[in-house]
This record gives C-alpha cells, structure tokens and sequence, in this order.
C-alpha cells in the first residue's frame, strides 16, 4: 500500500510539472499587447537618427565645436568666435535674459539651428568672408551685452542641439507673437519654395494676461503716399486707390493678400515695404481708408510663422520644456547634438 501511494504521489508531481512547462511555454509566445495585434516599434533613439555633415565651410572633425566668422554690423568687422558664443548673442539679441530658462533653451536650439541651414544653403553671408552677419535682414539680432548667467546656461545646457527633418537641418522660423495661431510660410512670409511639412498652423497659447499690451494687439495709420509707395517696392504700381480691402486669407486667417481697388498685392511684401514695427503682422482685424490716411489694426506681432517667442513663455512658466515647445511649433522634428 506504501509502494503504491509513493507511485501515486510521484505521478501527481510529474502531471504538475508538465502542466507547469506548459503554461511557461505558452505565455512567452502570448504577444505582450494582445489587443494590439500590430508590430511593437521601438521609438527611434538619436543614435538611430540621420545626422547631416557640417557645412563645408565650417566643417570640423566629428564632434567638435565649429568656428564662425561673423560680420558684425556696429564695428562694421568680421569677428571669430566659437560657435556657442555666437549662439549666446544672438538668444540675448532675440529674447529677454529674464524670461523662463525652457524658453531661453528652445530659443538656443532654433538659433543654433538656423545658422546651420543659413551657412548649409547659402554658403557665406553678403559681407565679404564672413560666414553669417548680426544684420537682422540678413539673419539674427545680436546682443553680446545682454549675454547673462541665464543665457550663458540655456546655451550651455542645450550645446550643439539642432532641429533635423528627415536628416536635414530644418527651417527655423521664430517671430515675437502670433497673435494666437501660427502661420504658414506662404501666409506670413510669402514664401516661394515648397513649405515644409514640419510648419503647420498650431494654436499658439501668446494672448494671456502676462503679455505686453503692444505685443497682442496693434493699430496704425499710414497716409495714401506712403501706400502707394509700399505697393510699388512691393511689384505692384499703383497711382492711387479709392478704397482698401482685406483680398485672400489664408489657413490662419491672416491676409494673404491686401487690395487697393481691384488690385491684389501680397500682405507680407506690403508688410514689410510699409513698416513692420508699425504694420506688425498681417493677422488683420480691420483695414480701411479713412479720408486719405489708410487705418488698420490686427494681432500679434511679426511673420508669424514657426516658434512665438510669447507662446514659448508661456509654455514654460506652465512647466514645458524646451523640447516641448520645439515639437509644438515644428511637427515630427528631431532635435540632436551635433558636437560635444
């Protein structure tokens, strides 16, 4: 009777352990997501991300920090200067030193990045051998006195960040404030090549009770002379008009076009042909002609297209971080380190 109950107890362990090996066997198979059926993709990591080379005319061994020659307006010289000290000067040049560090941070990103495609498209800047200027026509502000220990840090924390699509460095538009939606580059600044899909029209949080009053909303007057003047270095001559109408809208509904009686002319071209500090955007609320003076307000302030340095603010002092604004502003974008 013993023999036989040891025989019995035996079996029982050995059936216990089969099902056992069974049911280990059966959940490493089991797919870990079963209600998604669908391949697991691993998020691309940076490594995994197609960095373009440095321009030639900055290229450095891999990983390190490049030179730039800069035309510097005021003393009317070319300057060398590392790089980041560039990048410092021109985030004190484009943004407050007081504001929120994330903002500071994403500002850094987007103007070392813009430098890159600057130099990577267009090789040198207009003055002499210069590799990019402080002319703000031509490409950035730049303040080396406004340099303090907030933008000293931003610049640090964020060294060698740039903003990549599809391995290329991107178009890193920025302006002051959009006026609560972003532009696209056809509406803000009649841009004539393909717009690149990472620009998109994005609701942009630039109209809270800590913006400046100046940077939400504007109006100004300009008499018919200075009109008239406007369309023609905008190509398109007028003698006179007898009414102005807001023409074609875009996507964000800003004009795209203005018309002087029946003739169109481009709203970012008669922007800046006018005065872009005083017509400061083309997110128009009114337009009309008042006697012989031209009346107009709108919102926001700037082309309106890319980051709002307003809606970066605000971003930050609402706990985002720099690459938070960046992929609000610039749609499935990379940011990488491109040196130490």
């Amino acid at each position: 009777m013993v023999r036989k109950r040891n025989r019995r107890i035996r079996f029982l362990l050995l059936v216990l352990a089969v099902s056992l090996l069974m049911v280990s066997c059966t959940a490493k198979r089991r797919p870990k997501n079963p209600a998604n059926p669908k391949k697991q993709v691993p998020k691309q990591t940076e490594k995994q991300v197609k960095k373009p080379r440095l321009p030639r005319a900055i290229r450095t061994a891999a990983g390190r920090e490049p030179r730039l020659k800069v035309y510097i307006v005021q003393d009317k010289k070319v300057q060398e200067m590392p790089f980041e000290e560039y990048v410092a000067g021109v985030v004190a040049g484009e943004m407050k030193n007081d504001w929120p560090e994330e903002s500071i941070k994403a500002q850094a990103i987007i103007a070392r990045t813009f430098v890159l495609q600057f130099i990577n498209e267009k090789g040198k800047s207009k003055y002499g051998n210069a590799h990019i200027s402080t002319d703000v026509e031509e490409a950035q502000a730049w303040n080396a006195k406004e340099v303090n220990d907030r933008v000293r840090k931003a610049v640090r924390d964020t060294r060698g960040q740039v903003i990549l699509y599809d391995g290329k460095f991107a178009r890193t538009w920025f302006h002051s404030n959009a006026g609560g939606k972003t532009a696209t580059p056809l509406e803000g600044l009649n841009y004539k090549g393909k717009e690149p899909p990472y620009i998109r029209v994005v609701d942009s949080p630039d109209m809270g009770d800590k913006v400046e009053a100046d940077a939400k909303s504007w109006s100004a007057k300009f008499s018919k002379a200075e009109v008239v003047a406007a369309a023609k270095a905008a190509g398109k001559p007028v003698r006179d008009f007898s009414s102005i109408s807001i023409g074609k809208k875009g996507p964000s509904g800003r004009a795209v076009t203005i018309k002087l009686d029946d003739t169109g002319i481009s709203a970012p071209e008669l922007r800046r042909a006018l005065d872009p500090t005083k017509m400061r955007s083309n997110l128009l609320d009114r337009v009309a002609l008042e006697g012989d003076q031209v009346v107009m307000s709108g919102k926001g302030f700037g082309h309106g297209v890319g980051m709002s340095q307003w809606g970066a603010r605000t971003m930050a002092e609402q706990g985002k971080s720099a690459q938070d604004i960046i992929n609000h502003y610039f749609r499935d974008v990379d940011v990488v380190k491109m040196w130490k």
